[in-house]
Parts: C-alpha cells; structure tokens; sequence
C-alpha cells in the first residue's frame, strides 16, 4: 500500500506545533500541496525550513471573517486536517464567558467556517475530497479540570458525523482522528511530573504514550483513497484506553 496525494492541494490548521506539523510534512512527503496554518509565524519559519514546498498562512482561525478571507485566497482545497485547539485549565466553577467562546472560537467554529468554505469548493467545481478532524479520547471521556476542552471535542466528534451526512452525497468524506496522551507541547501542560506520566501510560494497554506520527499516519489513511468508504467514523488513536473500566493499571 503506497499512499500517494499528488496533484492534490491541503491544508492543515495548527501546523506550526505537534500533530498538525507531523501531519504538514507527512501530506507533502506524499505529494501533496501543503498550506500550513498557523497563528505563530516563528513556527512556520522553522516549518518552511524544513520543508521548503510547504506554504505557510500565519493566521488566527479564531478570527471568522479573516479566516474566510486567508483561506477562500488559497483557492482550490482537495484535503483539510482541522487540527488546531486549545487547552485551557479551568473547573467548570471557574469558566468565563470568555475562556468559553476562546475555546469554541478555535477549537469548533473555525472547523466549521474552513470545512463550508473547502467543500462549498469541492461541490462548485463537481470535484471530490475528504476532511479529518482532530479531535480526542476527551470527547468520550471527562478530563478532571478540562470540561470546556473536553466538550469542544465532543462537539468536534458530532460535528463530524454530521458533515460525514451532509457531505457524503456530495462526495465530500469526513472522519476524525481521537488520539490518547501525546508528549507534545499542548499535552505537557497536563503531565508535569514522572508520576502523573506513569500514571496514565498504565491505563493504556500498549503502555506508552502516542507518537504525532501515529496520528498523521491515521489521517493520512483516512484521506486516502484506501479510506473510500469510511465516512462518519471516530478512529482512536490511544492504544487501546478507551476499552475498559479498570480503576486499575493495566500493568
């Protein structure tokens, strides 16, 4: 099985960091036309050297009516990977009107406002494609101090589905990808010591936390044409945490 995405123009939105850099680079080193998004420009820079074919778009997807503008600018999109989110700490005693529209702004409405702008394309020019969202194991399971994060991605998972209705007609796939625990820079807010890693590695079968790279290699797939009838599905990437119950390690 090769995948391959020549001839075909993506875009991926929180690339500068984590997942959505490792999914940047793996769609161009399969041909495709990468346009990385990102609301930090120093995280482009660094992304365009080491890979010069990408195109960067240093932009705030927070931001609906700019984000309309950047992003209907790119032209014709085949593939989108709406990757980008934020984590913020706060009990649901404590939110803010704020913190709840800073989230959602990000990390659901702006899938919402790239996603109608990539298909409306997609349908105008009697064309196809195929849309992953990165989501999480939080949309299916409570985080202790994370309730807006974690609703945001519940939000994502349904979102997904109903686009996966909306869109399948139209030949238009959507699929989401729900990793478990990652070392990258968002996921060291939550594990701050040895204890806490090891804590939560042993709730997960495989006992180790996700690579990035295993998540981009799922989007990729689920992108592919090797994913042609898989639309409307939620696809762990966790290593088996999800399975059980267990108050206990699983080793």
């Amino acid at each position: 099985m090769k995948i391959q995405f020549e001839g075909k123009k993506a875009i991926v939105t929180g690339a500068g960091k984590g997942i959505g850099r490792c999914v940047a680079l793996k769609l161009s080193e399969l041909g495709a036309k990468v346009f990385a998004v990102s609301r930090t420009e120093a995280d482009l820079d660094s992304l365009k050297k080491e890979d010069s074919s990408i195109e960067t778009r240093c932009l705030d997807i927070g931001k609906w009516d700019n984000t309309r503008k950047v992003i209907e600018d790119v032209g014709q999109v085949d593939l989108l990977v709406n990757n980008a989110a934020i984590l913020g700490c706060k009990t649901v005693l404590e939110v803010t009107e704020e913190f709840i529209d800073e989230h959602f702004d990000v990390n659901f409405k702006a899938a919402v406002n790239i996603s109608q702008i990539v298909a409306k394309g997609i349908v105008a020019r009697k064309g196809s494609g195929a849309i992953v969202n990165i989501s999480s194991i939080s949309g299916f399971l409570a985080t202790p101090g994370y309730p807006i994060y974690c609703t945001t991605k519940a939000a994502m998972d349904m979102l997904t589905k109903s686009m996966a209705l909306e869109f399948g007609p139209l030949k238009i796939r959507v699929n989401s990808c729900n990793p478990s625990g990652l070392l990258t820079p968002m996921g060291e807010k939550l594990w701050t010591s040895p204890e806490l890693k090891d804590a939560f590695t042993g709730r997960i079968p495989m006992g180790r936390f996700i690579e990035p790279e295993e998540v981009a290699n799922t989007a990729a797939f689920l992108l592919s044409d090797y994913a042609s009838m898989i639309n409307g599905a939620l696809v762990p990437v966790d290593g088996g945490h999800i399975i059980h119950m267990s108050s206990n390690p699983v080793h």
